[in-house]
């Protein structure tokens, strides 16, 4: 069976920035995960000692650096860190921050803010967290909006891993309904790259794994695009791999979410020609 990884895939520019600030702040703590990846996590935690507390009451004096993670946090939260008087070291993705930037000044000059993205998403929540009124609103898809009362100027973001397909199907809803609709594209190149080199491969692949974390979006992004043009697996290690997918394939096609380190990827492709 021939193995084939995809054209783009794994370690985006953000999470690559945000591992080497961390293998460089050794003992330090990040204020949640730093990448949605737990066994890249407990890498740097093994190797680098980097920690990780959930909340800003599990910060003492104790502890001297804290790493924000790549899907950043909110305001408030910010400003508490800044408050304890500790080095604060921002792995914040770039693209990420761009929406914050965005939602603080449409906010300022009186835009309604739409978001199309999962409100339960740290990042979205830290980007939810820069407009200056209340007048918020996160959705996933044009049904959400139907239910929505917007005012007649509105400002439109994406969470940084979503599909862009889905992202034109709500700009174009509002286009056709508001007087004034500005859209940013915020979705990240590397995720619409990896997208792009998942569906390419999938159409030709007898099946495709997905490595990455469970609790990624982006990797889930990598899978449903996947799992519609052919038989399709999400794992986060080479334990979860069974010998009867791959019976009777002839490709098998290897992308992976954008926080998957390159050496669990190896990993898995050494796993899968053991089991073939």
């Amino acid at each position: 069976m021939e193995i084939k990884k995809a054209k783009s895939y794994g370690f985006c520019f953000g999470v690559k920035r945000a591992v080497e600030l961390a293998q460089d702040s050794k003992n330090a703590v990040t204020l949640g995960p730093l990448i949605h990846n737990p066994l890249e996590i407990n890498r740097l935690l093994k190797e680098y000692n980097v920690k990780y507390v959930n909340s800003i009451d599990e910060i003492d004096e104790r502890i001297k650096r804290v790493i924000v993670r790549t899907h950043g946090i909110s305001k408030e939260r910010y400003k508490k860190l800044l408050d304890k008087n500790i080095e604060v070291i921002d792995a914040t993705c770039p693209f990420v921050k761009k929406p914050q930037e965005i939602v603080e000044e449409m906010s300022k000059q009186g835009y309604d803010i739409v978001i199309f993205g999962d409100k339960n998403h740290p990042e979205i929540q830290g980007v939810m967290s820069y407009s200056i009124h209340k007048r918020v609103f996160v959705v996933l898809d044009v049904e959400e909006l139907k239910n929505i009362h917007l005012k007649e100027k509105i400002a439109i973001v994406a969470q940084t891993t979503r599909k862009i397909e889905d992202y034109l199907k709500i700009t174009d809803y509002l286009i056709k309904r508001y007087k004034e609709v500005r859209v940013f594209n915020t979705i990240c190149n590397a995720t619409f790259e990896n997208q792009e080199a998942v569906r390419e491969l999938s159409r030709e692949a007898d099946i495709v794994i997905i490595v990455g974390g469970k609790n990624s979006s982006n990797t889930k992004q990598l899978f449903n695009i996947a799992k519609a043009n052919c038989e399709a697996y999400l794992i986060e290690s080479e334990d979860e791999l069974k010998k009867e997918w791959f019976l009777n394939k002839n490709l098998c096609g290897i992308s992976a979410g954008a926080s998957t380190p390159e050496w669990l990827v190896e990993k898995i492709i050494s796993k899968i020609k053991e089991l073939t």
